[in-house]
């Protein structure tokens, strides 16, 4: 597989990411939440707070894709191993870190106001898990990129 191949499979992939996510994030989460008010009227004051709460999350998830981005860009560039990628993924790792704690902070604070069930709250820790482990490997290969981008630096110095 080539530089521009692989570069053009992840652009692929991140676009199907931001489409799915648009879909889910526009669509299918005020559906849903238009349906639990529906089917329990006493729940309407939390539908707003809820959607908010969730547009909020969406926010990072672009970013990271936006980085992602630029990531891919650079292997199509035919520089994988370079300092701004190292860059790029420890902002990645940040940004997932980031989001996972205004996830987890939310759903505590939205039970404290009444307006979460422990269920839910339970429930997301299985989103604080995978975040966590996004941001996690997003920093390791931050560590092996800029590692491999010293080594390259080196050898491009040796003759």
């Amino acid at each position: 597989m080539t530089q521009r191949s692989l570069a053009k499979w992840i652009q692929g992939i991140l676009i199907g990411f931001a489409v799915v996510g648009t879909i889910f994030y526009a669509g299918i989460i005020p559906m849903i939440g238009k349906d639990i008010v529906y089917d329990n009227p006493e729940m309407g004051y939390m539908f707003y707070p809820w959607l908010i709460f969730l547009l909020l999350t969406a926010i990072p998830c672009y970013v990271f894709l936006f980085f992602g981005w630029k990531i891919s860009v650079g292997i199509e560039n035919d520089n994988s191993f370079s300092q701004s990628n190292a860059e790029y993924l420890k902002k990645m790792a940040h940004l997932a870190l980031g989001d996972t704690v205004f996830f987890f902070m939310g759903n505590v604070i939205l039970m404290c106001l009444g307006m979460n069930h422990p269920g839910v709250l339970l429930g997301s820790f299985m989103i604080d898990f995978v975040g966590v482990a996004v941001s996690v490997g997003c920093a390791g290969l931050s560590h092996l990129v800029l590692k491999a981008a010293e080594m390259k630096a080196e050898n491009d110095l040796t003759i």
